[in-house]
């Protein structure tokens, strides 16, 4: 008799067993910010990141990041702290200070301490979020063996030279500032020596007031080494003290919901901070920002676990603490009568019960939701979670169970229980229909032909994720390759096909071009031109978007090097995947205000029978409810907040006051990415079902202007860039005011505006290590003659591709000037400047500006 086939595995949460408040610590970055606006603030604040650790101010370890210039914003967008490298100040990896010998080298690092601590005791209350890292991974680096070490002699062999450098530097920034933070000792692992490092410090009465290591393992060593770590502070008496794990997770990882769940989990359990490690580009919130205001999946999974409330619970995964297996949290809140569970890292069929459901709170019927957080890529933009399932389950003796099909063990999932049985009307799955073809699996014909991989894997972190582990490149310059992939779809219908791909931005035959461009076709038909995604590395995925017509039955959809029609490829890419999806028809996204971000005394009401979703939130005077929407670019959306009943309240968008609640549709233009749009209540009581964001009406006046036929200045010109909107853009802006672009734009009345900015920005000097270094470019927009605006503008990896930045400016009724100008940033002195190249005097290459009205 044959055995019998194994069933799903069962992920268990426990709702009868609550472990502590959520804490959200997971969420911390290393070098994910840039500067004030790269990431964009409506970015950070929506991803609820706690921690951020980054370089000492004017630091030359990397462009940007600078720690008191992030301070203030990342303060603004709902941060906690900020951890200061720094060694980071200096170049190098190993750190090059300076000195002929240990004692200089030690004196010169001193004074670069001191000089941080009084620049920071200039910040007023600010200070306060600031946390000192004296050394970092010191092992390695200046108490390591190395040619750049105090004495290549390492710590954990003869400690006695890194136990008085940190007294020294421990002494100096409490003598100057008493209430200071020093956080410490920083090392790759948590070591046996740590616990050397920890008498010695209760001795000489210089503990660390946060303990910091970092986690470049597995989820599976979180929870161990916690644990270590929190019974060693039992056995010598100390603590416990705040830990931060500041430098978490791998390439294989980061970008990767499916693979963060299980990081974040462990990090959760455990109740600690912990930042995402740096392996690539800052201020990008470490593989979660895509552009500026752009999300991938993994930000969409760091929102929906920010917004996570009430007590965490117990979760029994099927392997307990092993990786690239099923992992879970959950929290439950019985103030707003709501489960969450956030779970991933597993592909295939699996059960999700909840026990312990307790019929007071959610009553005899319990409504689900699901929803798929997908992997996009790490410069692939993401739209917001995609609904699974909403039904409607009876609870059985406490326990519901969820029967889970095709899971993707790339995607993260959010399963949400609220009270059931209000009458609302199950909302049908966002796709009717997806699949996923294989690149490696496509017909290749032509020349130049290589599958490349394997990429990474849970045995090779440090290579990036890949869709089923393999690419294939051989569309490039001069190839005459064909890329076939054979579908079938069960309908007719429009569908979108996303071809995920990559460009290295440095590699030889990208350099010169920009994008590459290949020939998409669907069974020989329909020739089109597509631009591919560039990336920092190669294997950085993103992807790019087109829609095609298909009849039921079978396709064949060809990438091409070369088309009778449109010409030939230039560049170089790989190509992972192509995706394929039928959408529902209604292009409209729906989103609950029971779900979305309470403030203020909101509350949530199962008691409004047929409200689209389980419940409604109801504000009080002042009481908030904040939604994250994407739009797919910038420009103009319908926007409707449905209410119910009577009531007032105040909308606002990304910061923007737009003015009083209306019934109905309300045309608005919404940043492409994502958009904070809040209602906030005026009334004494005000109740919001839901908002939706629809397609745009055309109802506001948007007038675009080509830089070009503006007024120069200096040395600014106009250029040819073959993918400039006419080919042609204007460079040369910055270096000082007197090399300037200035615009004559007009406004039908007088008002808050969009600037959509088309810009391209490809400067990136030398690395020192493993990290490429772009440099954000900045402009000073002065509009009307009025104090100029300091503008970033992130990477866009090559100075022929052209991205959007959308900047609120005020116009006046009529004729505006709008005037760019850029010139390099000093240091925080105000006079010192830095010698890398790193704080560039130029605006970006700007293409055209669009000119909008906020509402």
């Amino acid at each position: 008799m044959a055995a019998e086939a194994p069933g799903p595995e069962k992920l268990t949460i426990d709702l009868g067993t609550e472990t502590g408040p959520f804490h959200g610590g997971a969420s911390g970055t290393l070098y994910g910010l840039y500067g004030d606006g790269v990431p964009s603030r409506t970015l950070v604040e929506g991803m609820y990141p706690r921690t951020v650790t980054t370089k000492a101010q004017d630091g030359t370890q990397h462009p940007g990041g600078d720690a008191l210039e992030i301070l203030p914003p990342f303060v603004a967008a709902g941060g906690k702290d900020v951890y200061v490298y720094l060694p980071d100040f200096y170049r190098g990896f190993p750190y090059e200070w300076p000195g002929a010998t240990g004692e200089e080298r030690l004196a010169g690092f001193l004074e670069v301490v001191r000089r941080q601590v009084e620049h920071v005791l200039t910040l007023g209350a600010l200070k306060s979020h600031v946390v000192y890292v004296p050394f970092n991974e010191p092992e390695g680096n200046m108490f390591g063996e190395g040619e750049w070490s105090y004495d290549r002699t390492s710590w954990r062999t003869e400690p006695g030279h890194y136990f008085a450098a940190w007294k020294a530097a421990y002494d100096l920034i409490k003598d100057l500032d008493p209430d200071a933070r020093v956080a410490g000792p920083n090392t790759c692992i948590l070591y046996p020596e740590v616990r050397g490092f920890l008498e010695f410090a209760k001795a000489r009465d210089v503990l660390p007031d946060v303990m910091t290591w970092h986690e470049l393992s597995s989820p599976a060593e979180v929870r161990t080494n916690i644990a270590k770590y929190r019974e060693l502070e039992r056995e010598l008496g100390i603590g416990p003290l705040p830990v931060n794990i500041n430098e978490y997770a791998h390439n294989y990882h980061v970008s990767v919901p499916g693979q963060m769940i299980q990081w974040i989990s462990a990090i959760e359990e455990s109740k600690v901070d912990a930042d995402i490690a740096y392996w690539n580009i800052a201020g990008n919130l470490n593989d979660s920002a895509v552009e500026a205001n752009k999300a991938n999946g993994q930000w969409w999974l760091f929102n929906a676990y920010g917004q996570l409330t009430g007590n965490t619970v117990r979760v029994v995964a099927p392997h307990p603490n092993v990786q690239y297996t099923l992992q879970g949290v959950a929290t439950l809140d019985r103030e707003k009568r709501q489960a969450r569970a956030l779970l991933g890292g597993a592909g295939g069929a699996a059960d999700v019960v909840f026990e312990g459901v307790d019929a007071e709170v959610f009553g005899a019927t319990v409504h689900v939701r699901v929803q798929e957080i997908p992997w996009t890529g790490q410069v692939g933009a993401c739209a917001q979670p995609l609904r699974v399932l909403d039904y409607e389950l009876p609870l059985l003796q406490g326990t519901v169970t969820l029967p889970l099909t095709d899971l993707d063990e790339m995607s993260a999932y959010q399963v949400i229980l609220s009270p059931g049985d209000n009458a609302a009307a199950p909302m049908p799955p966002s796709v009717r229909w997806q699949r996923t073809y294989e690149a490696e699996d496509a017909t290749y014909t032509g020349g130049g032909h290589s599958k490349n991989g394997p990429e990474g894997s849970p045995s090779d972190v440090e290579k990036f994720a890949t869709s089923g582990g393999y690419h294939v490149g051989g569309l490039r310059t001069g190839s005459d390759g064909v890329l076939a992939f054979d579908v079938e779809v069960p309908e007719a219908g429009t569908y979108d096909v996303s071809v995920f791909a990559n460009s290295h931005n440095q590699a030889d035959l990208v350099r010169e071009q920009g994008p590459t461009n290949v020939f998409l076709r669907v069974d020989g038909e329909a020739p089109r031109e597509l631009r591919l995604p560039l990336g920092y590395k190669w294997a950085v995925w993103g992807h790019t978007d087109t829609r095609v017509e298909l009849t039921a039955g079978r396709h064949r959809i060809t990438l091409a090097a070369q088309d009778p029609d449109l010409g030939v490829t230039k560049g170089d890419a790989v190509v992972d995947k192509l995706d394929l999806v039928l959408r529902d028809t209604d292009q409209t996204a729906v989103y609950d205000a029971e779900f979305a971000d309470l403030g203020a005394g909101t509350r949530v009401s199962h008691a409004h029978r047929g409200a689209s979703g389980p419940g409604v939130a109801v504000l009080p005077r002042g009481g908030t409810v904040t939604f994250w929407a994407h739009a797919d670019a910038d420009g103009e959306a319908s926007v409707t907040i449905d209410l119910l009943g009577p009531g007032e309240g105040l909308l606002t968008v990304n910061g923007e006051e737009i003015g009083r609640i209306g019934r109905g549709p309300v045309p608005l233009f919404l940043a492409g990415g994502i958009n904070k749009i809040a209602v906030t209540g005026t009334s004494e009581r005000l109740i919001v079902d839901r908002l939706r964001v629809g397609p745009s009406r055309g109802l506001l006046p948007t007038t675009a202007y080509a830089a070009a036929e503006g007024a120069l200045t200096g040395v600014a010109k106009v250029t040819g860039y073959p993918y400039a909107t006419s080919g042609k853009a204007v460079d040369g802006v910055g270096g000082g005011p007197e090399n300037a672009l200035t615009l004559t734009v007009t406004a039908d009345r007088a008002g808050r505006h969009a600037l959509t900015i088309r810009y391209a920005n490809g400067e990136q000097p030398p690395g020192t290590h493993y990290n490429p270094d772009p440099v954000c470019r900045h402009a000073d927009i002065a509009v009307n003659g009025d104090a100029p605006h300091r503008v970033l503008f992130p990477t866009t990896f090559h100075f022929n591709n052209f991205w959007q930045l959308a900047v609120p400016v005020t116009l006046r009724q009529g004729t505006n000037t709008v005037t760019f100008t850029a010139d390099e940033l000093p240091d925080f002195d105000g006079t010192t400047r830095n010698e890398y190249g790193q704080r560039s005097p130029y605006a970006p290459v700007i293409d055209r500006v669009t000119v909008t009205p906020l509402a």
